[in-house]
């Protein structure tokens, strides 16, 4: 929840940079964090970078924690297959950390799709903009309006996203974690090590993902009801010959700032939390 707090304007700021493109033509323009950010402020007022907070902790209250929580899960149950004595392998690590992200990010689709809604809001004309006031009043319209299955569009490239991201993450994390306790005294300093290592992995596979789901989370039904993209695929081909294959990587050290210290974050404070559990025989 801290780290969603944090990192919340550096999330504004990514959203907008990957909807720079979307537009007829295609045009792009200056992907400068630090201007984008300025003119989020200038146009929209300083809160501005805040907007879909609410719905940002809600989706780290159910995707984050579900997450996290079968990862371990997954992990306790490769320990006591393998037996006494026998390390958890990498293939392990990385089967359960997709399995855990495709999982939790089925959990956390309606507070993510509220989210990329209220941050892209700005980006709409005034008299198409949903403005929504929070993520309960946002869930409550999206159902009203377009239905309960609504709040699972962008599902496929979300599950997609989350498991490359927990790829990355957590199975890196882990597998680095390993390593370093093995040849050097374990505590804060491997554990930081091994988290800016799955930072960068976290970031590098998820991106292009992300960009996609971005997109389609955010797009909105034109007068004759059509939506500029059918689907993940359509999404990602448009792209391409629009934008070209470089633009799932455009903002990527926005991307970067935005994630790693989140993963970093969490990483350290899942760990000090499974320390004090176990600590308190929890």
């Amino acid at each position: 929840m801290t780290a969603t707090a944090i990192i919340q304007p550096i999330d504004m700021v990514k959203v907008r940079i990957q909807l720079l493109g979307d537009n007829a033509k295609g045009a792009v323009g200056s992907t400068n964090p630090f201007k984008i950010g300025a003119q989020v402020v200038r146009e929209e007022g300083f809160f501005a970078l805040y907007k879909g907070l609410s719905a940002g902790l809600l989706r780290q209250a159910t995707y984050t924690t579900a997450r996290l929580g079968l990862f371990n899960t997954f992990i306790d149950y490769a320990k006591t297959t393998n037996g006494p004595g026998k390390d958890v392998t990498f293939f392990q690590r990385s089967i359960a950390g997709l399995a855990a992200g495709g999982l939790g990010s089925l959990v956390g689709n309606p507070a993510d799709l509220t989210l990329i809604r209220m941050q892209a809001d700005g980006t709409l004309p005034p008299e198409q903009r949903r403005n929504y006031k929070n993520v309960f009043n946002a869930i409550g319209r999206i159902v009203k309006e377009e239905g309960v299955l609504a709040l699972w569009k962008g599902a496929t490239p979300t599950v997609v996203r989350a498991m490359a991201l927990n790829l990355g993450m957590l199975a890196s994390y882990s597998e680095t974690k390993a390593q370093l306790d093995k040849r050097f005294k374990p505590g804060l300093n491997n554990n930081l090590a091994a988290s800016a290592v799955a930072g960068f992995f976290a970031s590098f596979f998820s991106l292009p993902f992300d960009f996609i789901k971005t997109k389609l989370q955010k797009q909105k039904p034109g007068p004759d009801g059509s939506l500029q993209y059918k689907g993940s695929i359509d999404c990602a081909l448009q792209t391409i010959r629009k934008e070209g294959p470089l633009a799932f990587y455009r903002g990527f050290p926005t991307f970067y700032t935005r994630i790693a210290p989140h993963v970093m974050l969490t990483l350290i404070m899942m760990d000090a939390l499974e320390s004090w559990s176990k600590r308190n025989k929890f």
